[in-house]
């Protein structure tokens, strides 16, 4: 007769119900889980197809305009007249001065376009109502028209986004879709067309990019800097020379 013993096999073991449930809960959360990053991983290369297709549509925009501007000057010589270029439709502004003797006038101008610190920067949609305000303002700022490479390395190399009223680097083009999807903003190439372009939604997505905080620029100001740039100094409108300056300052 063989021993007896009291030890319980394996199998003779009950688990715990509570137990069952928890394992059950957790081999269904996981399916859920590996699902949820399968759809994710669908979804995402089919977003990055849209992306690319439409930088290569903002691409092939920017040379026909290129090429456009180069047909109307040659026109224009050829015809023996002058090519006036169309104004400009964005400025990129930067505040080149403090806080001292200020008048109340321009310090609330320059709250309004969210200059607050020396070395900031915005872009500002040329309008009227702008014109007035920079014309105000001019003593403490310098501007001018940026061109597409001066707009793409700013916000590329610069670009924070305002999110829950938080400083956000855009470090992916997650952040500015959460923020700009439903006016078909959807990457930072996007962001760069509406900006550049001065498209319809150039007040939310300028808005929605913090001031860029730039350094001083390479070599120092002029040693005039509180004249205008016209007259050896540095403040004012400097149109097309804005984007040499943003180089030494970027």
């Amino acid at each position: 007769m063989a021993p007896t013993t009291t030890v319980p096999s394996v199998s003779d073991i009950e688990v715990p119900e509570t137990l069952l449930k928890k394992r059950k809960q957790n081999e269904k959360a996981r399916e859920e889980r590996v699902l949820a990053a399968v759809a994710a991983r669908k979804a995402g290369k089919a977003k990055r197809k849209v992306v690319f297709k439409r930088a290569e549509a903002h691409v092939k925009e920017y040379l026909a305009k290129e090429k456009e501007e180069i047909r109307l000057k040659r026109a224009a010589r050829t015809a023996g007249d002058y090519y006036v270029p169309a104004q400009a439709k964005v400025f990129f502004v930067v505040r080149i001065r403090g806080i001292n003797e200020i008048a109340p006038k321009p310090r609330k101008i320059l709250q309004l376009l969210r200059l607050l610190q020396i070395n900031n920067g915005i872009f500002v949609k040329v309008t009227r109502a702008t014109e007035q305000m920079l014309r105000l303002v001019e003593p403490y700022v310098t501007y001018g028209e940026p061109n597409l490479k001066t707009v793409r390395e700013l916000i590329y190399k610069r670009g924070y986004g305002k999110v829950n009223k938080q400083r956000i680097p855009l470090a992916n083009n997650s952040v500015i879709e959460e923020a700009l999807g439903k006016l078909d903003i959807l990457s930072v190439e996007d962001l760069v067309h509406e900006i550049f372009t001065a498209g319809p939604n150039f007040k939310q997505a300028s808005n929605f990019l913090w001031p860029f905080k730039l350094s001083n620029p390479t070599g120092g100001w002029r040693t005039r800097k509180f004249k205008h740039y016209v007259q050896g100094g540095d403040f004012g409108d400097r149109e097309a020379n804005i984007n040499k300056l943003i180089r030494q300052m970027n």
